[in-house]
């Protein structure tokens, strides 16, 4: 998995991206959002804060997660999908590889029923988080949200089998990631590095191979939800939106009216995140949002689901 140092950098909330995205009322999720078409005028109102808890409850629900089950949130960031998990009954335990992130969940829900948070890379386990033993066939489910893109090819094989090891026969891993609808280079994707360099990640999967290396690690596929239309390309309209808006004069100052603290940018804020976002339009193209529902068979045996 990528550095936890580098992946820092991401998520620092002093970056002009993440400035820009908390103005704008970006959650602490920090994930890209779930938007129908009748309600996306709504985001001018609310902020994509509602969206993106709605793409968070939509997630969860494929784990078919109960009362009193063993969950792992896998990346779990600031710990919002991890208390969400204990709100619904289940033990969950968040990990996550940067320690500021482990210390915001804590901070934030370290207090509730039934949730423990741990600084641990989801891609090489530990023994045991958070007083939790991470043995064999211990867990009931896991789950991935947006997060696996950061772990690199061999990280994202290493995932699966990880989650595959620490699941009891009949669990689920659900694994929601952004994916490429073919396999190429991830410069013909990101000719200009932007946003690989934004969210500090060297490719991205395939659509189609995470189907064979979950089998390969002894997974059946259940099911597999393509999210492309309500994540990235509702996402794309609003960053097409947003980028026309912030281009001329007129438009950034109405965006100050909307959002007052947008007025803290200077010039050259304003064409650093203009690049930065008609970068993740461009990526958007050849990029699919795809939630993977993946069984480990009760008889250890997998299969192909019909």
């Amino acid at each position: 998995m990528g550095d936890s140092g580098d992946l820092a950098s991401a998520y620092n909330d002093d970056s002009v991206l993440f400035r820009v995205l908390r103005h704008l009322g970006w959650d602490s999720l920090v994930d890209i959002g779930y938007f129908t078409l009748p309600t996306l005028p709504l985001v001018v109102l609310t902020g994509p804060a509602p969206f993106q808890r709605r793409l968070a409850r939509r997630s969860l629900a494929l784990l078919d997660a109960r009362p009193g089950q063993l969950v792992l949130d896998a990346a779990c960031g600031r710990g919002d999908t991890t208390a969400r998990l204990g709100a619904m009954g289940c033990r969950a335990l968040g990990v996550d590889i940067q320690p500021a992130q482990i210390e915001q969940a804590r901070h934030r829900f370290g207090g509730l029923s039934g949730v423990r948070f741990a600084v641990a890379d989801a891609t090489a386990l530990p023994r045991q988080a958070a007083r939790i033993p991470l043995a064999d066939g211990s867990f009931d489910r896991v789950h991935c949200l947006e997060a696996a893109f950061h772990f690199g090819h061999e990280g994202r094989r290493s995932f699966l089998g990880e989650s595959f090891r620490l699941l009891r026969p009949g669990g689920r891993l659900v694994l929601v990631d952004v994916t490429s609808r073919a396999d190429q280079p991830i410069g013909a994707l990101d000719a200009t590095g932007l946003v690989r360099g934004t969210w500090r990640f060297d490719d991205i999967e395939p659509y189609e191979r995470y189907p064979l290396m979950a089998s390969a690690a002894g997974f059946t596929t259940r099911r597999i939800l393509d999210w492309t239309t309500p994540v990235l390309h509702r996402a794309a309209q609003l960053c097409a939106l947003f980028a026309a808006t912030a281009s001329t004069r007129a438009g950034r100052q109405a965006l100050r009216v909307r959002w007052p603290g947008l007025r803290t940018l200077d010039e050259q804020d304003w064409d650093e995140v203009i690049a930065v976002v008609r970068a993740h339009r461009a990526i958007g193209r050849g990029t699919r949002y795809t939630a993977y529902v993946l069984d480990k068979p009760a008889d250890g045996v997998a299969d192909v689901a019909p």
